[in-house]
């Protein structure tokens, strides 16, 4: 499997150290970044899911842990809006240029501004989608907030 991708090659652009880990992509799964982590073998607190939002009608995109939820009040709010909901995934996948269960933050098609749950900050490493079902990229959480210029908030819901 090919590990090029615009989430790749935005990240060798930008000079940041990462490596991919590959796995079998099963369609269908409730929660596919828990799939992902499962098939890796890695702590579900460190492997992050991508969800593409709107906040008061604009595209945002938020990282957090694949085991949480968001807290669409906590993403209004860290986005400077009243309101956020979640995308529908055929817009997301329109505005980001990838499929659903291969959404990346970085190499965005159409950039959207990007926020990171704070408490992923404390991770050595983190595991994101480099692109393409299948396939994560791992690297610091310092080194993704600065490559997608992104921010770092509460995001998640509390369970």
């Amino acid at each position: 499997m090919s590990t090029k991708t615009p989430a790749t090659q935005m990240l060798t652009k930008a000079g940041v150290t990462f490596t991919t880990r590959e796995y079998d992509f099963v369609g269908g799964q409730s929660n596919i970044a828990l799939h992902a982590a499962e098939a890796i073998g890695a702590d579900p607190d460190t492997v992050l899911k991508t969800l593409m939002v709107e906040v008061d009608g604009k595209p945002a995109c938020c990282v957090i842990q694949s085991d949480h939820s968001l807290s669409m009040k906590k993403v209004a709010h860290a986005f400077g809006g009243k309101s956020a909901q979640m995308m529908d995934t055929a817009k997301a996948e329109r505005l980001t240029g990838y499929h659903k269960g291969g959404i990346s933050p970085f190499g965005q098609r159409s950039r959207a501004p990007v926020a990171f749950e704070e408490t992923t900050m404390a991770h050595e490493t983190v595991v994101i989608n480099g692109g393409k079902r299948g396939m994560m990229v791992v690297l610091t959480p310092q080194d993704a907030v600065q490559a997608t210029a992104g921010m770092v908030a509460p995001l998640i819901a509390e369970s």
